[in-house]
């Protein structure tokens, strides 16, 4: 089975009230981890590159692991560019194999963010691929994406319709109060999605799909693991999983989960080498770091995104 585009995948997914995990990878065990969840859990996949993470680990190297994953898994698994920031990382991914790409040009004024994406979206559909496209701009930081609380701004749905039909966009990332990173919300809060928003921008692009980027939960026990093994993570509060879930029911096909992944990986080694000091080897290590990605994919199939049995 090929690589696929994210296409058929976001129908089933809008009809059945459900969403696609959309995972970063960035070296084997996490790709690993990953697809074994999806596999014994038969879900149809999402996994993302960053740009960072393209750097990180080379281009060759993270598709050879993701074809891989697809002869291993049988699945149908999307690979998908995170984040592309300009017209050339995009065309790169799509010369390169990537049948998804995100071009985020959400920082620009909104003229100059439909024509940077328009570009992008002829050449990926002259090549098969799908875009995604953001408006509004999410808080946090993902490797080179960094964005102030005060520079960040909810979607307008006023907006959508223009920004979509002017560009082609096959899929539209938007802000409803969801944020890059760990650190997401000030301890003591109760974190809430603006479903008005998503509400809205539904009711004006009836059946298209919608995209939540920085949605992971940060759970408080590998917080609290890392802290325990010498780490410092003050005042780490995700997004809740309730809320995600409800998203997913409505308009929400994909939902892009990293830093739960990042934590329980750290989290997980931070632990062996407290317990066996005297080991060093990585293959010993990053086992059990594989196997708790493993099972955060698996809850995230199963009790967030609710793609269990849909591939």
């Amino acid at each position: 089975m090929p690589l696929v585009t994210s296409t058929e995948m976001f129908k089933k997914a809008y009809d059945g009230g459900y969403a696609i995990g959309a995972f970063n990878v960035n070296n084997m065990e996490i790709v690993q981890g990953i697809t074994e969840a999806a596999k014994d859990l038969n879900a149809p996949l999402i996994l993302q590159v960053s740009k960072g993470a393209r750097a990180y680990a080379n281009h060759t190297y993270l598709m050879k692991l993701v074809e891989a994953a697809v002869i291993e898994t049988q699945l149908p698994i999307c690979l998908y560019l995170d984040h592309g920031d300009t017209f050339e990382t995009c065309k790169s991914c799509i010369d390169g194999g990537f049948t998804s790409v995100m071009i985020d040009a959400s920082s620009k004024p909104f003229a100059e963010n439909i024509e940077i994406t328009k570009q992008v979206v002829e050449y990926a559909h002259d090549h098969g691929v799908v875009v995604e496209a953001e408006l509004g701009t999410l808080a946090g930081i993902e490797d080179e994406v960094k964005v102030s609380a005060e520079d960040s701004s909810y979607t307008r749905p006023e907006e959508v319709e223009e920004f979509v039909s002017k560009t082609g966009c096959d899929s539209l990332a938007i802000a409803i109060g969801t944020s890059h990173g760990a650190y997401k919300f000030k301890p003591g809060t109760k974190p809430q999605l603006r479903f008005d928003v998503l509400e809205e921008v539904s009711k004006r692009l009836p059946g298209f799909p919608i995209v939540l980027h920085g949605s992971s939960s940060v759970p408080q026990e590998f917080v609290e693991k890392i802290n325990h093994f010498g780490g410092n993570m003050p005042g780490a509060v995700g997004v809740p999983e309730d809320q995600l879930r409800k998203a997913a029911s409505m308009s929400v096909c994909k939902i892009n989960i990293d830093s739960d992944l990042r934590l329980a990986m750290t989290a997980t080694i931070r632990e062996f080498f407290a317990e066996h000091p005297d080991k060093f080897d990585p293959r010993e290590y990053l086992k059990p770091a594989r196997q708790a990605i493993k099972e955060m994919v698996a809850h995230k199939i199963k009790d967030v995104l609710g793609c269990d049995n849909k591939a």
